[in-house]
């Protein structure tokens, strides 16, 4: 029962898993940093959930080696993406261009609440009860009627 808290607290501290492997790693600790800071925002095509800085599947490994290599030309973090992006597609981007092209990307959830809401609206005025109404006197004296002859 002790031992519960103490692997709970090595989980958290142990943080997230990266599949970089050492030989990938850059001499350059500003360059590495930069090689991570892209990496993840660039997509696993593999995984596809997950960053290529977090997957351990073979394309994943060829992705973080260009990043690298390009970062070690001289590219700058943009271009090193431009480049990836116009090898790949921007589906390989993680978080993707707000554009025309994506817009209903983008628009989705704010569509979705909408309508949402609409919906809650129209169910509300369908279900509230109807205005009560008083029989009128000819109506009164009909029931009368007819509860009499029983």
């Amino acid at each position: 029962m002790r031992a519960a808290p103490l692997l709970l607290l090595a989980l958290l501290a142990a943080g997230p898993a990266r599949a970089v492997q050492p030989n990938e790693v850059l001499p350059d600790a500003s360059l590495e940093h930069r090689a991570r800071e892209i990496s993840a925002g660039l997509r696993c095509l593999v995984c596809q959930n997950q960053s290529i800085d977090d997957s351990d599947a073979p394309l994943a490994k060829d992705l973080r080696l260009i990043v690298r290599e390009r970062l070690k030309a001289g590219d700058t973090n943009q271009a090193v993406e431009d480049y990836v992006v116009r090898r790949y597609g921007e589906f390989v981007l993680l978080r993707p261009v707000f554009g025309l092209h994506t817009l209903l990307l983008w628009a989705t959830p704010l569509l979705a609440i909408l309508l949402g809401g609409f919906g809650i609206w129209r169910l509300s005025r369908r279900r509230a009860p109807p205005p009560e109404r008083r029989l009128t006197a000819a109506e009164e004296a009909e029931v009368a009627a007819l509860m009499r002859r029983d």
